[in-house]
């Protein structure tokens, strides 16, 4: 029986592929055969994750702030440097921003919008070409936008920027969907809690509360994120676009 979920031979790109839910899925796709590009803003953490994942298979460093229109132009061209296409983008890149209302200012709303929302609008502009390339009858490319389950549910946390960002970058999905099909597929994953630097401090004041109240009484795996990131990626998805897609035992639907 064909393999629906077969991976291998992808040409992969990972943003904010150095750590947390970026490195959950890099590593994932380097498990499961794919040939992957990571970035990240800071570069010695980007290429040291990329040095130790190509002891398993073909990983590559390529450094980018992806806060601006020139980077994401400038990260785009260097995909198009090595590989005649693209067949998977994964937009994790982000940043988050936390004070009481009153303290959220200008400065940090744009530092979170610039990223969160215009950095997946931009690299997937420039990208869009590579993915085309990609596309065959019935197989097409795929674009997976990291949401997250804040722009799904009012978060407990103040963080008025990064909630609003992760609820546009849901929009955004469906729209790019609608103007990239049919050759790229564009989907979403909103995850809940996971270990990341990002979550960090939430985890250790509130890890024990939020895994309790979570209907799957847990914080999220590796495997989860991964394993998500790779169906929407292989044959089995190929008839999903749009989609917004909580990975978080629960917690942003049931309650």
């Amino acid at each position: 029986m064909e393999n629906l979920f077969d991976v291998s031979g992808k040409v992969v790109l990972v943003t904010g592929g150095s750590r947390g839910i970026g490195e959950m899925i890099a590593t994932g796709f380097i498990n499961a055969g794919a040939k992957v590009y990571i970035s990240a803003r800071k570069a010695q953490a980007c290429d040291d994750l990329a040095a130790e994942l190509s002891k398993i298979g073909t990983c590559i460093s390529i450094p980018a702030d992806l806060s601006s229109e020139e980077e994401c132009k400038r990260l785009a061209e260097e995909i198009a440097k090595r590989e005649d296409h693209l067949d998977v983008l994964v937009n994790n890149a982000g940043a988050t921003w936390g004070a009481p209302m009153a303290e959220t200012d200008e400065a940090s709303f744009e530092r979170v919008l610039s990223i969160n929302v215009k950095g997946v609008f931009h690299l997937s502009k420039f990208l869009r070409p590579l993915l085309e390339k990609a596309a065959k009858p019935g197989s097409p490319a795929r674009i997976i936008n990291i949401g997250s389950i804040d722009g799904i549910h009012v978060p407990i946390m103040e963080t008025f920027a990064y909630s609003a960002s992760k609820a546009a970058v849901h929009q955004m999905t469906r729209h790019l969907a609608k103007a990239m099909a049919p050759n790229v597929t564009v989907n979403a994953i909103a995850p809940g809690p996971f270990e990341s630097k990002m979550m960090a401090a939430t985890l250790k004041a509130f890890g024990d509360q939020i895994a309790g109240n979570a209907p799957m009484k847990r914080i999220g795996q590796p495997s989860d994120m991964a394993g998500t990131a790779i169906f929407l990626s292989s044959k089995a998805s190929s008839y999903i676009t749009g989609a917004i897609i909580p990975v978080d035992g629960g917690i942003a639907t049931t309650a």
